[in-house]
């Protein structure tokens, strides 16, 4: 990921409402969510939510696609691993060591319905 796009995506993520709609997207997983149930479980009204998603795929965190009259959107994984790698290339100047605290706090946890909590 050049540098560019990284702001674009920290920018993107800059913003409450935003930072909130990504996580209920990764939460959500590959299936992701209907546009309309985005709006409503941020209390947010559509018009509105259509801007923050729009965003969002903008920056390359979300993906969006449609099915009849329904959009959904998904969280973009690839786009967050890109963010991620970019900000953690030169992490602990190449000893892994170092970095294996915060690497191994990031991780899913799932409850005993798979999904994440």
């Amino acid at each position: 990921m050049e540098q560019t796009k990284a702001v674009a995506a920290l920018a993107a993520l800059a913003q409450d409402t935003r930072l909130s709609v990504f996580r209920l997207l990764v939460q959500a997983g590959p299936d992701g969510m209907i546009a309309g149930a985005v709006a409503e479980a941020m209390d947010v009204p559509p018009s509105t939510m259509s801007h923050h998603l729009a965003k969002l795929e903008q920056a390359g965190l979300a993906v969006s696609w449609r099915t009849s009259r329904l959009i959904h959107y998904a969280a973009d994984y690839a786009g967050m691993q890109a963010l991620l790698t970019f900000l953690m290339a030169d992490c602990c100047r190449g000893d892994p060591r170092a970095c294996a605290d915060l690497v191994s706090a990031i991780t899913c946890n799932a409850n005993s319905e798979g999904a994440v909590v």
